[in-house]
Parts: structure tokens; C-alpha cells; sequence
């Protein structure tokens, strides 16, 4: 036996998607021209699989903002703001942040997933609980795990499962913290967040809301979730990335609650990681401005994604449960996800495929991503070249 040994297994899905043309996890994409469309094989290409929601990464005062601070303060800090200290643009974006979300407090980490990490293994350890929807996204899950709490999951989006496995803590729901998405990333549907608020209420716990998918694209201001059902100021926890409605990259945490200010102290994805650059905070502040000061861009994201689902759905796709900028196909098979996503991808359409065990129930799916960029002609498209898989 040898350490390797574990790789055969790997090796061998690998060669299983290359069986089937192009690999996925080995697509170039060789230029990229503005925020819907690329360069792939030489063949122009719609981008629609970016979770690119506001079109922001060609913005032009974003990009002169990140252009500004590179010149100002360099590429990179070189280190982490534990050891090399923080810049004044660290302070002002996590201020920024928490006037957002409208509570007291917020924190930046370098990625999504070190946010998810970094609060999850700060909040928790030996001794708590955690209460994790069965369809979260796997960074909460590794989250968790590291933490060393318990862990039980609950049902997905079912409340009634959830409200059950609080009942069984008895004096322990103190202890507990409830791990939710605000909307999903592979089927695009929502948590009922204002029932799970009461319900956790009830028994005294908290609640961490992850509004990666949701910031920018839900709720009056763009908050989210939470805001859209109206429970903002109830939810304990909220983290995100800026990685999709914001174009850049990081992540973040906002919360009521001042002990966020000492997680800095303890959670090691922050004291370990070198912060995000200069370039990074310039551009995630700015399209963090163009997020609250222009709504249209959530206005255009909704009615592509409106024309792309029903155009979708009268072609008698199964999709997901609600129309949003998640628009995930559901597909007979594997076999038949593979073969689909390459034709479309020839066809110069790019969108996410998705399979198990990273997908809900064990099925397959293609997913699009909506963007406020997208233009008309852009999703009709898209959907005639879905039209030419109901044919072919």
C-alpha cells in the first residue's frame, strides 16, 4: 500500500470525463471579453456560469479604482493583518460592510471559504452544536467539522426537521448555532428564514445566514435573504463572498454582535492567510458603492433571469423550485450531463455542471448563472441552444 494509492480512484473519474470530450475542470478560457462573453478554443463563448449576478467585473470605475490602489499601495500586502498590520482600506470596507447589513460589526477574510472556516471554528468547539441544513455548501461543512462541535444536519429547508432536532437538545440548545445558505447555489432556492428565526427563538439558539449567492440579488437594499423575509436584525451571523454579485474576491462576516471584534484574535484562516490585497479591497469597495446606488443592475439581473427560466421551462426542462439567477437544469443522468455540457459548450454557451456527490439527492444538473450584463439576445441563446438538446 502506498500513500498514492487513494489516486487510482481519481485518475479513473478523470479519464471518465474526458471520455466525453472536453473536461471540464480543464476548460481555458484563452480571452475574456466583458463580463458575459470569452474566448474558448477560439470560438466566442457565452459566459453563463460566472455567478457573475451585476456584470460588475468589467465596471469601468471599479477597475480604475483597483488600478488606483495598485499604484498607491502596491500588489499585494505580503502578509497576514495579524502580522504585517492592517492598511486604512481594510478598516473602511468592513466599515462599509456593517453600514450594509445595518449591525455594529463586520470582518474581511481573504476568500469565501476562509470567512466560512475562520467564523465556524472562532464560534465553535468542544462541547457546542451545530445544526446544518443537509444542503449547505461544503466549506460550511468543512467549517464545522474543524471546529470539533457536534454536528447534526436537518432536512433541507424544513423547518418542522430542524424545530425536532432543537427539541432533542433540551438545555443544550444554548449551545447550538444553526448553519444555513440564504439561497442555494445548485438548485437556487431560498431558506425560509423568518420560520427558522422563530423557531430558533424559541430554544435560544443562533443563526448563521451564508448570503454568498443572495448579497446584491435579494432584499430591497440587496442584502439579501434575510432582509428580502425581513428578519435581518434577527439572523446572529451573516458571512458571504465577494467573489460573485461584487466581481472581486474575499469574503466576510457581519454581525449585532461585538464579540466578532475578537475573532480576529482566535480564528485562524484570518491570523494565517495574507490579507486581501489592495487592488482586491478597491474593487469590492467600489462595486460595493455600485450596488447601493444602482439598483437597475438587480432590475435587469431579475428580468434576464425571468426570460431565461420560463424560456427554459416551456421548453419542458425540470428546474429548480424558483425563478431567480440560479437557473439549474435537471438531467437524466451523468452520462447524459456530460454529454450535454459539451455540446453546449461547442455551441459557444459555458454554464456549470454539476454532479455527485456535490449535488442534492445524487442528481445531475447543468446550471446557469444570470447576469445583470447579459443582453436580450444573449439568454435567447441560450435557450435555443438548450432547445437543440430537447431535439437532438
Amino acid at each position: 500500500m502506498s500513500i498514492l494509492d487513494k489516486f487510482t480512484a481519481v485518475h479513473a473519474l478523470k479519464s471518465g470525463l474526458a471520455h466525453t470530450g472536453v473536461d471540464p475542470t480543464t476548460v481555458v478560457f484563452e480571452r475574456i471579453i466583458s463580463a458575459t462573453e470569452g474566448v474558448v478554443e477560439g470560438r466566442s463563448t457565452i459566459l453563463a456560469g460566472t455567478n457573475n449576478y451585476l456584470g460588475l467585473t468589467f465596471d469601468p470605475d471599479c477597475i480604475a479604482a483597483g488600478i488606483d490602489a495598485m499604484r498607491s499601495y502596491g500588489t499585494g500586502t505580503t502578509g497576514s493583518r495579524m502580522a504585517n498590520g492592517s492598511y486604512s482600506a481594510h478598516g473602511e470596507l468592513e466599515a462599509e460592510l456593517a453600514d450594509f447589513f445595518q449591525v455594529d460589526n463586520a470582518m474581511v477574510f481573504s476568500t469565501g471559504y476562509a470567512a466560512n472556516l475562520g467564523v465556524l471554528t472562532a464560534l465553535l468547539g468542544k462541547g457546542d452544536i451545530v445544526l446544518l441544513d443537509s444542503d449547505a455548501h461544503a466549506s460550511l461543512y468543512d467549517g464545522c467539522r474543524m471546529s470539533g462541535a457536534d454536528i447534526f444536519r436537518f432536512k433541507h429547508n424544513d423547518v418542522q426537521s430542524l424545530e425536532r432536532r432543537l427539541g432533542r437538545l433540551q438545555d443544550r440548545a444554548g449551545r447550538c448555532l444553526i448553519v444555513v445558505e440564504g439561497l442555494y447555489s445548485v438548485l437556487g432556492d431560498s431558506a425560509p428564514l423568518a420560520e427558522m428565526v422563530k423557531v430558533k427563538e424559541r430554544f435560544g439558539a443562533s443563526l448563521l445566514v451564508d448570503e454568498a449567492h443572495s448579497l446584491g440579488v435579494l432584499g430591497e437594499r440587496g442584502c439579501g435573504v434575510a432582509e428580502q423575509q425581513g428578519v435581518l436584525d434577527k439572523v446572529d451571523f451573516i458571512v458571504g463572498t465577494f467573489s460573485k454579485s461584487l466581481g472581486a474576491m474575499g469574503g466576510f462576516c457581519a454581525s449585532k454582535h461585538d464579540a466578532l471584534k475578537l475573532f480576529r484574535y482566535i480564528s485562524r484562516p484570518f491570523m494565517f492567510t495574507a490579507s486581501p490585497s489592495p487592488a482586491v479591497v478597491a474593487t469590492t469597495r467600489q462595486a460595493l458603492q455600485r450596488l447601493r446606488t444602482k439598483p437597475e443592475l438587480k432590475e435587469t439581473l431579475w428580468a434576464n433571469a425571468k426570460r431565461l427560466y420560463k424560456g427554459l421551462e416551456e421548453l419542458g426542462f425540470e428546474l429548480g423550485p424558483e425563478v431567480g439567477p440560479v437557473v439549474a437544469v435537471r438531467c437524466r443522468d451523468r452520462e447524459s450531463a456530460l454529454s450535454d455540457w459539451n455540446t453546449l459548450l461547442t455551441a459557444g454557451v459555458y454554464v456549470n455542471m454539476m454532479l455527485p456527490p456535490a449535488t442534492p439527492g445524487g442528481a445531475s444538473f447543468l446550471r446557469c448563472s444570470v447576469s445583470a450584463a447579459h443582453s436580450t439576445d444573449q439568454i435567447d441563446t441560450i435557450i435555443k441552444e438548450f432547445a437543440k438538446l430537447r431535439s437532438g
